[in-house]
């Protein structure tokens, strides 16, 4: 039996990757996979190894702006253009993640007859999805406590990329010029870094760097050349090839709290400090996100508006002596990467039509 699947997910990595990570799993288990994305958006420069058919977009704003009286047009042309797609594809399923590209593949595989699944990474599903679900046949969510909002949803949990479980820990001491002498903390802002989490890293950076060796990925347009300098500091803008080395490298994390970044921590079993974005700069879901993982016994909480280098310090320490409770909990979840479950879960899906 031929089986084919069209992936769609897009506006921001974390609607992409979570395709991503499943790509090879499906390949090997004889899926042909195609792709259905913006063609302005991030994921036309992330999808390197199936077809890709970019498609336009519009979002859908909850406030005021001009936009918003132009993007409809922009979404029911992407509607036309993802049924002709679709209609010449015609797949066995479309497997959605989220963000304002994938409605119009959503409804126009209902107008089509194809089957639909769809993923919700976050605690609180996105408007994309929630838009999408009364077109679904089946509805995946990554948080138990989001079936709350979704009550015939499945909690599956979300996939991680394979490649960041396949990381040296010697490798990534070299890469860092890192000794054995201290603990190595991992520090990420986000693909974009953060301004707060930067500024309270780069006051305290004596006071950490005696404690521990520090990687800092500050993001893109942030490094601090005065700071190559500093023993037991290694700042980095981001990392590709080198992240999984340095997550292998690491003995705790600090990180903001989006879903894939923290269910890459629960997958590696690494100690973590979530300082997740507050309501000012956001909707809200890190704070939901990071919630649900310390109730779970998963993470260590600061919030961001508490945040300055004393109670960081303090947080570390008290990670750092409670590490094993943590990496024990982690070990036990039952919500660890399941992408051969997910996998699975199509092939049953059209083989029961």
């Amino acid at each position: 039996m031929n089986k084919h699947i069209v992936l769609t997910g897009g506006g921001t990595a974390g609607h992409v990757n979570p395709n991503l990570a499943l790509l090879s799993s499906l390949t090997r288990s004889g899926w042909q996979v195609s792709y259905i994305g913006s063609r302005a958006g991030i994921e036309a420069e992330l999808v390197k190894d199936v077809p890709f058919y970019g498609i336009s977009s519009g979002k859908l704003r909850r406030y005021f702006d001009w936009r918003n009286f132009t993007d409809p047009f922009q979404v029911l042309r992407g509607a036309v253009e993802s049924y002709g797609i679709l209609r010449q594809l015609r797949p066995n399923l479309v497997f959605s993640k989220g963000g304002f590209v994938t409605v119009p593949v959503v409804l126009s595989a209902w107008w089509l007859g194809i089957p639909v699944v769809i993923h919700e990474s976050d605690y609180s599903p996105g408007l994309a999805n929630r838009l999408s679900v009364p077109f679904a046949q089946a509805v995946w969510v990554t948080f138990p406590e989001t079936i709350e909002f979704i009550p015939t949803a499945e909690l599956m949990g979300l996939p991680v990329r394979p490649e960041l479980l396949r990381g040296d820990r010697e490798r990534g001491r070299a890469f860092c010029q890192f000794t054995e002498g201290k603990p190595v903390l991992l520090i990420v802002g986000g693909s974009s870094g953060s301004e707060t989490i930067n500024r309270v890293i780069r006051e305290g950076i004596k006071e950490l760097t005696d404690r521990y060796q520090v990687i800092h990925l500050c993001g893109k347009g942030n490094i601090r050349s005065e700071l190559e300098v500093v023993p037991n500091y290694k700042q980095f803008a981001y990392l590709t090839e080198e992240l999984k080395d340095c997550l292998a490298l690491a003995d705790m994390v600090v990180s903001r709290s989006g879903a894939n970044a923290i269910f890459e921590f629960l997958a590696l079993h690494k100690p973590h400090l979530l300082i997740p974005l507050s309501t000012k700069a956001s909707r809200g879901d890190q704070i939901l996100n990071a919630n649900s993982f310390v109730k779970a016994g998963y993470s260590a909480l600061l919030p961001e508006e508490e945040l300055n280098i004393e109670r960081l310090l303090s947080a570390l320490d008290r990670l750092w002596h409670d590490r094993d409770q943590y990496i024990a909990k982690m070990q036990a979840s039952q919500i660890v990467n399941p992408i051969d479950r997910m996998v699975a879960s199509f092939d049953r899906f059209i083989s029961q039509g």
